[in-house]
């Protein structure tokens, strides 16, 4: 599903990168709510679902707890 690969991207762009101050998993889910605060109302809503499931994805992908 698309979720998991914004994830998996995310993921893996965090662990990479040589110019982030905290953790990986804190960095990838900055970068995502950046994009989703950017695109404010512009963004349309079934993008906007698929980037909150990329949250709960990416939460699984760093082994932290998924909130329901």
């Amino acid at each position: 599903e698309k979720a998991e690969r914004i994830a998996r991207s995310l993921k893996h762009s965090a662990e990479q990168s040589a110019r982030r101050k905290s953790s990986p998993f804190r960095s990838a889910m900055s970068m995502l709510v950046f994009y989703i605060n950017r695109a404010g109302s512009n963004l349309p809503e079934a993008q906007r679902r698929r980037l909150e499931a990329a949250k709960d994805e990416l939460r699984r992908a760093f082994g932290r707890p998924v909130h329901s």
